[in-house]
């Protein structure tokens, strides 16, 4: 009997992987579970049961009461055979645990014992599975190809299987059945039926492992991978950064000859990968980032309404070389910085130069240079003609476009970056309070309100933001004029929700002016009543606060209809454990309810109320919270905005109905 429950049970635990001791719990679980079913006792009775784990001999306890004659064996014990199970002390009346171990169990309880068993120890593979894969989010895992559908492939992971669905596959590649593949785990999710694992072939973090793979520099540190833009199987550009000084991050990544990058490369189907050198200076990163097409001049701008853009010249022989194929090279340029790339060619920025003369922004000494003014004119004459141009003709047209329009652009930012500092400056003004406090507070017409709510102020302090730029930044506004504008000026000027916040210099003086007068006060008081009664602070008790409880939905599976794979493969193991245990198997046992604490009741000092503090009480209790719900389109939980209705609809006017 040892050597057969040692077998089954290692075997059991080794082959699913399964800690020892959450096998046993499963045995003892059985064991009670076929210990009920087959002598039908009470399910508010306590049963245990114990398990030697060299022999494997098991043993059950029953909870029995002592009495003087036995009725019921199943609940009732003598005080004689008691004491002997060790209960010296035991009463009449007393509940205690007995040794009720039978010979052998029915077919049935049996049967029930063995199904319970299966289930539990799926159950616990499946839960040891969440717990493997769900910390090995974001890894590379090696797997083999099981089958292939029009809508994803199963991936064998070993002990459990990965879905890769169509959207995260690369178009182009194409898996057989048993063929290897390395896949990038995406998510993994909890079901009833084991962990859902999602990987991923197109994920650009997947290029970011397969180089922390090969490159030892990147795994130890010495390189940091700054950004990364994928298009999976076409192309990829890897911004590299080294972080220990006499390092080379491109030829780290490259390795000798390009070995270290080619085996990346097969891994990824002869996906083309650029590694370029990360800069701080933004304008040199993104001349890097097109490469490998030659830029010229680099113009940043950044503004509130499009954003950080990146106006790139190039000559006219490398546009469509710094373009790509479609696009490809300007797209992932764009992915790999940051910013939106706006690509001319030279002869194309030099005849928005030329227009662009007369400018105050333009450099002077450019400008009157007759000479060179010229000489482009003719160069771009010679490109509508279609005339070859040379290296000298470049250099002038180089010349007007950065004594031009780069002047022109940097003139720009200038104002661009004196309005974002405006704003920042105007934003310290606005009270902290009215970023909390809803349009809705202002109690503005209801087309006004619902106009200011389509343009994404849905606060005071956004409102006041708008109006201390400048009262053209609310005209722009779609919808609204003067007239609204000076509504909402009249509102926001007798609006008395603010609540009142001292600066700390102002309570110091205050608290200061305040001791003065209370101590001259006290002075007073002595001098006319040898004792003053002390006005005692209110003290409110409030309320033990509610706490909702969380509603545990039991999920019963059957252990008969799931998973027939398993059963087949634990069915001989499971019948060896019954067998050295006289066929047991496990129920659960029903949870006790644990018995909620009470909290101590919360006592707060406060001071005596006053018509100010019960007004801005009562304010205060009929504000609403905002109501959240989901945005369907882009599937994250949002503020509800609330939209008034128009008042220039009539009220029902009220009618007796008897008079009809």
């Amino acid at each position: 009997m040892k050597s057969e429950f040692i077998l089954a049970f290692n075997e059991i635990c080794e082959q699913r992987g399964l800690p020892k001791d959450e096998v046993f719990e499963a045995l003892k679980t059985a064991l009670v579970s076929a210990y009920r079913r087959d002598t039908n006792i009470s399910a508010q009775q306590q049963v245990t049961a114990d398990i030697d784990p060299r022999t494997g001999e098991p043993t059950i306890y029953t909870e029995k009461e002592v009495v003087d004659s036995i009725i019921d064996n199943r609940t009732e014990v003598l005080l004689e055979q008691a004491k002997r199970e060790g209960h010296t002390e035991a009463q009449y009346g007393d509940l205690v645990m007995v040794d009720s171990t039978t010979a052998g169990f029915g077919r049935i309880a049996a049967q029930t014992a063995k199904q319970v068993l299966l289930q539990r120890v799926r159950e616990a593979e499946r839960e040891q599975l969440y717990e493997d894969f769900s910390g090995r989010e974001g890894e590379l895992v090696n797997g083999t190809v099981q089958s292939v559908s029009g809508q994803h492939l199963t991936i064998g992971l070993g002990r459990t299987e990965a879905i890769l669905p169509k959207s995260q596959q690369v178009q182009g590649e194409r898996y057989r059945a048993h063929d290897k593949i390395r896949v990038y785990v995406l998510e993994v999710r909890r079901t009833n039926r084991g962990p859902q694992i999602f990987v991923s072939r197109n994920h650009r973090n997947l290029l970011r492992r397969l180089l922390e793979l090969e490159v030892p520099e990147i795994y130890n540190g010495q390189v940091e991978i700054k950004s990364i833009a994928r298009e999976a199987g076409q192309r990829s550009k890897v911004a590299v950064l080294a972080l220990q000084p006499g390092v080379d991050p491109v030829g780290a990544c490259v390795g000798m000859r390009g070995v270290r990058i080619q085996s990346i490369v097969r891994e990824l189907n002869d996906e083309k990968i650029d590694v370029i050198e990360w800069d701080p200076n933004q304008q040199a990163f993104i001349a890097k980032a097109l490469s490998p097409a030659r830029v010229s001049h680099v113009f940043l701008e950044e503004s509130f309404t499009d954003g950080k853009t990146a106006v790139v010249i190039v000559p006219d022989d490398q546009l469509s070389l710094a373009i790509g194929r479609e696009g490809q090279n300007a797209r992932l340029g764009a992915k790999l910085t940051g910013w939106r790339i706006d690509i001319k060619s030279l002869t194309e920025a030099a005849g928005e130069s030329m227009n662009n003369l007369d400018h105050p922004a333009a450099d002077a000494s450019v400008v009157g240079n007759e000479k060179l003014v010229e000489s482009v004119r003719q160069v771009l004459a010679k490109k509508e003609a279609g005339r070859p141009i040379t290296s000298e003709d470049y250099y002038n047209l180089d010349r007007l476009v950065g004594g031009v329009e780069g002047k022109i652009i940097a003139a720009r930012a200038a104002v661009f970056e004196e309005e974002r500092k405006a704003r920042a400056e105007a934003r310290k003004a606005i009270p902290e309070q009215a970023w909390e406090l809803d349009l809705e507070e202002l109690d503005l017409p209801g087309r006004v309100h619902n106009l200011l709510l389509d343009a994404e102020i849905e606060t005071v302090g956004a409102l006041m933001m708008v109006l201390s730029i400048g009262e053209e930044e609310f005209l722009n506004i779609k919808g609204l004029g003067e007239k609204a504008l000076e509504t909402v000026q009249e509102h926001l000027a007798n609006f008395d929700g603010w609540i009142e916040v001292e600066t700390p210099e102002e309570a110091d003086v205050e608290e200061a002016e305040e001791a003065v007068a209370e101590a001259e006060a006290e002075e007073v008081e002595a001098e006319e009543a040898a004792a003053a009664e002390p006005v005692e602070a209110e003290v409110e008790e409030e309320p033990e606060a509610e706490v909702e409880a969380e509603a545990e939905e039991a999920v019963e599976e059957t252990a008969v209809a799931e998973e027939a794979e398993d059963d087949g493969e634990l069915e001989p193991l499971i019948d060896d454990l019954s067998q050295s245990l006289i066929e047991a198997a496990p129920v659960e046992q029903p949870k006790q309810q644990k018995k909620e604490k009470k909290k101590p009741a919360v006592v707060i000092a406060r001071p005596a109320s006053t018509p100010a503090l019960e007004q801005e009480d009562d304010r205060r209790r009929s504000r609403k919270g905002k109501q959240l719900v989901l945005d369907e389109e882009s599937g994250e939980v949002v503020v509800k905005r609330k939209r008034k209705g128009s008042r220039r609809r009539p009220e029902w006017e009220e009618f007796d109905l008897d008079e009809f």
